[in-house]
């Protein structure tokens, strides 16, 4: 059965975005479709970088349902329009969807990875079913950015910290909030960093990997503490928040870099006072070589990167699944 309707879509010549409107024995049956892709991609390895994941995955499910590859894959939703369902690779039990609730008709493709990155079972369900898992219905907001050309040196864009900051007491040994280091000295000890390499835990650990940073970022500004609790800013004591970026695009999690908001945790200061050391690296046998610095004020942040537009903030649902839901 499975090979049967397989073979009929390759013969149609439809591509996924084609409707099956009139053509309704051309649409898979969930079951039917969670058998095929069983069958496709358990053994698989998606050992890749999450983008090079994703179009592996998709190419990977084209081949396997009888698809030709398109030359790209349209930012459609769902990105497989015809058989109308989503892919997710899941190697944790958190489902994240971006960008839009939870459809009840549309189905959802979860794809489980081992440690390893190879594929251990597939499982295709009705937005029904996940729908059950959403105990609030609440996108988690992000933001994000990208520089505005490509950075290929070093570059402190914020002669000076905001005036709110500057008002503090600025002294040369960062003991506690009431003794900030200036920007320009905070830049000055960090683009030492530039040159040298951290641990790369792997390319789905951006929070170890960004914990590695985060401890050589402290001891260049002599932090007795280097706790990282997830907090905004990561560095509470010097107002700083560190990014490590291998790839362009910048996840700014909740906060808009200029907002004027006060922080709930410094509320002396708005988020825009907040500086932001972003680090361009280089992965490398295994480790992450520091290539640049960009430093700023949240209030100049958008001077040098570009916030990405449209919905100016990208959102997602997070659904933990249950914990046998693959078995």
């Amino acid at each position: 059965m499975p090979s049967r309707i397989v073979r009929a879509i390759a013969a149609s010549g439809f591509s996924i975005h084609d409707s099956l409107a009139n053509r309704p024995e051309l649409f898979i049956e969930t079951r039917t479709l969670e058998r095929i892709l069983n069958q496709a991609l358990v053994g698989l390895s998606l050992d890749y970088p999450i983008r090079t994941r994703s179009k592996v995955v998709k190419a990977s499910v084209c081949q396997a349902l009888g698809y030709p590859l398109p030359e790209r894959f349209r930012r459609t939703k769902p990105r497989f329009p015809g058989q109308d369902f989503d892919t997710f690779v899941q190697k944790a039990d958190n489902l994240q969807i971006w960008n839009e609730e939870v459809s009840a008709a549309r189905r959802y493709v979860l794809i489980r990875v081992d440690a390893r990155q190879i594929v251990t079972r597939v499982r295709v369900v009705t937005g029904d079913v996940i729908a059950q898992y959403d105990r609030t219905g609440t996108l988690t907001q992000k933001y994000q950015a990208r520089s505005r050309q490509r950075v290929t040196d070093s570059q402190l864009v914020s002669a000076t910290d905001t005036a709110p900051v500057r008002r503090a007491r600025i002294g040369r040994r960062p003991t506690s909030r009431s003794g900030f280091l200036p920007i320009q000295h905070i830049y000055r000890r960090l683009v030492r960093l530039v040159g040298q390499a951290i641990a790369d835990p792997g390319r789905d650990q951006e929070r170890h990997r960004g914990w590695a940073l985060h401890e050589r970022v402290c001891q260049h500004l002599g932090q007795v503490s280097c706790s990282d609790s997830g907090q905004f800013p990561d560095i509470p004591d010097q107002l700083l928040e560190v990014k490590l970026q291998t790839a362009a695009t910048i996840d700014l999690g909740l906060v808009c870099p200029d907002s004027t908001a006060y922080i709930a945790d410094v509320p002396r200061f708005r988020h825009c006072d907040v500086r932001y050391a972003v680090f361009y690296g280089t992965v490398v046998g295994g480790k992450v070589r520091l290539d640049h610095l960009v430093m700023t004020t949240g209030a100049d942040f958008f001077t040098f990167f570009r916030r990405f537009e449209g919905r100016v903030k990208n959102a997602k649902l997070q659904i933990p699944l249950p914990r046998r839901f693959f078995d």
